[in-house]
């Protein structure tokens, strides 16, 4: 790996990863990716019974793709948690509205909002805000339904490299649960960590850390930016 390239350890998805990839490269950032997912994601079903549900609530791309894999009708509105799993909600023939933020801001959303009920949250077993459970007691009957899996992963031996070397490593954290997993990882390599959250930092191994930006919001176009400017932190060697 040549040493004028930064290191940029993503650790979400396949898919998700590659496309921050892009993204970045879109942005002018040059850089070495290293993928290892440190969460996957398996279809698991069954979908809940749906005959009387008013819509449906994502809070992640993934749980779309579940519903889409089981079969899920189209149709119905979907409200997200933010544009990406919109845009997923739309392309699967739901009516997508974005709270464009986080679990907090579309369980407030939908409080105001007050849709026709109930909803249904489509979501994986590992979650965080009780969704389904805040907007009910709000007066906004939701019900949850597990529909995939997010079983922990194993670093590649690519990133156990990385990680155990003594070049800085560039790593945006999207979730507590990853960050947790990563602190339980091998580290030698100093780390530049873009968290997307505060609860995403305070999970994140600290002892490791050099650096730290932490997203004002819980969105790519707030997030990007500080992923961009560790990796010219880490170009520079200014670590």
């Amino acid at each position: 790996m040549p040493d004028t390239l930064p290191i940029l350890l993503l650790t979400r998805p396949e898919d998700a990863s590659r496309r921050v990839v892009d993204q970045l490269r879109e942005m002018g950032c040059a850089f070495e990716p290293v993928i290892s997912p440190l969460i996957g994601i398996e279809v698991t079903g069954p979908l809940p019974e749906m005959e009387d549900a008013q819509g449906l609530i994502f809070t992640s791309a993934n749980a779309v793709a579940a519903y889409r894999a089981l079969g899920g009708p189209a149709g119905l509105p979907a409200f997200t948690v933010g544009q990406a799993t919109a845009e997923a909600a739309t392309n699967a023939g739901l009516h997508a509205r974005s709270a464009d933020g986080n679990a907090e801001t579309l369980i407030a959303w939908l409080r105001d909002l007050r849709p026709d009920a109930p909803l249904i949250h489509m979501r994986g077993t590992h979650t965080r805000g009780d969704v389904a459970g805040r907007l009910s007691a709000a007066g906004v009957e939701t019900r949850a339904a597990v529909i995939y899996d997010q079983p922990a992963l194993p670093l590649t031996i690519e990133a156990q490299r990385v990680l155990t070397g003594t070049t800085p490593v560039v790593v945006p954290l999207y979730s507590p649960r990853s960050a947790k997993l990563l602190r339980n990882m091998s580290i030698k390599a100093p780390l530049l960590v873009a968290a997307l959250s505060e609860a995403v930092a305070n999970a994140a191994p600290s002892h490791h850390i050099k650096g730290l930006r932490i997203a004002a919001r819980p969105d790519s176009g707030a997030f990007l930016p500080l992923v961009a400017e560790l990796l010219a932190v880490a170009r520079d060697k200014d670590v």
